[in-house]
C-alpha cells in the first residue's frame, strides 16, 4: 500500500486553504490518502525566525493580491477576511480532539469546514461562539468541542503536534511530505504531482 501524503496546515493560512481544496483529489488520482496535521505557524515562525509576509509593508500588498490570484488560478472561492491573520489555537485543538477521538476523516472534515468558513465567509475562528456554530453545523457537539479546546489534554496535544512538525523540518504551511520528501507551499502542486506520477526526480 502506498504511503499517505502528510499535509501540514494552519487555519489562518490562505495558501493552506487553497491547498486543502486540491490535495485530496490529487492524492486520490495516484492511489494515495492524505494525513492532515493542524499546526500553528506562529510556533514554526519563531523557530525559523520568520514572520508572516503581510507583516512586512513591502510584501503586504503583493501577498494579499497573490492570495486572491492563487485562489482564482485553482478555481476556488476566496474572500480576504477583514481580520487577518487570527489566532487559531481553539480550532487546531478541536482538530486534534476529533482526530484522536473520532478519526482522521472527521478531523479533516472539520479542517475543511473551518478553512472554507474563514476564507470564503470571513467567519472568525478566533471567536468561541463562531466555532461552536461551525461545529454544530458540521454535526459536532458544540459543548463537547468547547470543553475539548479548553482542556489541558488538547492544549498539550497541539503543542506536541507543533513540536513534532518542527522536528520533522516543517517551517511553514502548507507543507507536505510525499514518501519522506518535503514540499513547501501551495505552488509546489506540479512538483508533487510529478513525484506521485513517476517517483523521485
Amino acid at each position: 500500500m502506498k504511503a499517505p501524503i502528510d499535509f501540514y496546515f494552519d487555519f489562518s493560512s490562505p495558501y493552506s486553504y487553497i491547498a486543502s481544496e486540491w490535495i485530496e483529489a490529487l492524492a486520490a488520482r495516484y492511489g494515495r490518502t492524505v494525513r492532515w496535521h493542524a499546526i500553528l505557524l506562529g510556533a514554526t515562525f519563531q523557530v525559523a525566525q520568520l514572520k508572516s509576509p503581510v507583516s512586512y509593508p513591502l510584501k503586504r500588498d503583493y501577498s494579499l493580491r497573490d492570495f486572491r490570484r492563487s485562489a482564482r488560478f485553482e478555481g476556488v472561492p476566496y474572500l480576504q477576511p477583514d481580520e487577518f491573520p487570527i489566532p487559531t489555537l481553539q480550532a487546531a485543538r478541536t482538530f486534534w480532539w476529533l482526530n484522536d477521538s473520532q478519526g482522521g476523516a472527521q478531523a479533516a472534515a472539520w479542517a475543511r469546514s473551518g478553512l472554507r468558513a474563514y476564507f470564503t465567509r470571513g467567519v472568525l475562528l478566533s471567536r468561541p461562539e463562531a466555532l461552536k456554530t461551525l461545529a454544530a453545523a458540521g454535526g459536532i457537539d458544540a459543548a463537547l468541542a468547547e470543553t475539548a479546546w479548553n482542556d489541558a489534554q488538547w492544549k498539550t496535544r497541539l503543542k506536541r503536534a507543533n513540536d513534532e512538525a518542527i522536528a520533522a523540518g516543517v517551517f511553514g504551511a502548507p507543507f507536505f511530505f510525499v514518501d519522506g520528501e518535503p514540499f513547501w507551499g501551495n505552488d509546489r502542486k506540479a512538483q508533487i504531482e510529478r513525484w506521485l506520477a513517476s517517483g523521485p526526480f
